[in-house]
């Protein structure tokens, strides 16, 4: 017979499956199980269809009543597009309720275990919690710190070059290495450069897998909203967002691209951490920043730089005027450095694929 951790392992990998396509809802997995016996499976697919609870319990029928049910993260307590989860499971006569996390939206947050108990149903809270945590970490963190979670990409040479002194960069990586940023990009509510990346590569800032993939919205930083020429970001593809100043001329750049979205800030440059906050408004959740040396050197000075990933080619293009990862000025002493941990690394083709975070957490 299965361990609660493996039917809650099923249940994880169910959410783990649809990563980035329930925005802004989390991805959800859940378990019936009765006497050992699997009674019915469920995910959530999409924001305003059934949650994973329903899909279950609709496949366990009436053999639900006595049975247990595992689920990635707190049933919801609230009526939103869709009704209570919670309260469903009451209806349904479930005996055991076995929860990975709790749900940080104050519309919850804690108030769904608390209906199972008070229905009498035995919950049991933390059953691979890290795991569960990991899954849904850009919702948790939106909900914490009122913005995106930032992921900086950036693919490098050995001696930490992005392209040569004249900016050609095509292609510092191999193909597996592109392979794995259009997955990264399927995984992201939004890709963001600035406007001189657009004018200099004309990048589509799609996902073009194989298998497919869902396009993240594409992000454009434009002060002065100078981008008037037929980019590819300006195609039907994909959303286009473009950020700009109080000093941009949003009516003429509309009758050129009435069906992109502006969004302009309260003053005439964009500061980063109050854009970041007008994208969770608009219920951006995972930001994945390509931008050059300016652009990453804006994030990381406001220090709303989650995650990086640096994508290592066995290159070497040696000289000071070569491109590098992060522009603007260093400091004076090592100390000043920004501190990491690295999190996870391995080899992508030929190249190699480091993901390191903040030492300390934001």
């Amino acid at each position: 017979m299965k361990t609660k951790k493996e039917w809650m392992d099923l249940a994880l990998t169910l959410a783990e499956a649809t990563t980035s396509q329930t925005n802004p809802n989390p991805s959800v997995g859940a378990v019936v199980v009765k006497d050992g016996e699997l009674l019915g499976v469920g995910t959530h697919l999409k924001s305003g269809e059934p949650h994973a609870e329903v899909h279950a319990l609709k496949q366990a029928g009436e053999k639900a009543v006595g049975a247990d049910i595992y689920v990635t993260l707190e049933p919801c307590a609230h009526y939103g597009k869709t009704p209570p989860c919670a309260e469903l499971i009451v209806e349904k006569g479930i005996k055991h309720a076995y929860i990975a996390c709790v749900d940080p939206n104050p519309k919850v947050a804690g108030k769904g275990i608390h209906m199972l108990k008070n229905a009498g149903i035995s919950v049991e809270v933390g059953i691979l919690e890290q795991r569960a945590l990991s899954v849904n970490r850009a919702f948790f963190h939106t909900m914490r710190h009122h913005r995106p979670f930032v992921t900086l990409k950036a693919a490098m040479t050995l001696d930490g070059k992005t392209a040569t002194a004249t900016g050609d960069s095509k292609w510092v990586t191999d193909e597996e290495a592109r392979i794995d940023v259009h997955k990264e990009r399927h995984k992201h509510d939004a890709i963001l450069v600035g406007r001189r990346t657009v004018e200099k590569d004309n990048p589509q800032l799609t996902t073009r897998l194989p298998q497919g993939g869902k396009n993240p919205i594409r992000i454009i930083l434009d002060t002065q909203l100078a981008l008037h020429d037929d980019y590819a970001v300006f195609d039907t593809a994909a959303q286009t967002w473009i950020v700009c100043g109080t000093r941009a001329d949003i009516t003429s750049f509309h009758e050129k691209h009435p069906h992109v979205t502006v969004i302009q800030m309260e003053s005439d440059s964009i500061q980063v951490p109050n854009m970041l906050t007008r994208l969770a408004e608009r219920g951006i959740q995972s930001l994945y920043v390509e931008g050059g040396g300016t652009i990453h050197e804006a994030f990381i000075k406001e220090n709303v730089c989650d995650e990086c990933h640096w994508y290592i080619a066995p290159k070497l293009l040696t000289g000071q005027d070569a491109r590098s990862v992060v522009g603007g000025q260093s400091p004076q002493w090592m100390y000043e450095a920004e501190e990491l941990t690295f999190e996870d690394f391995y080899q992508v083709g030929p190249d190699i694929k480091v993901i390191a975070r903040p030492k300390e957490e934001r």
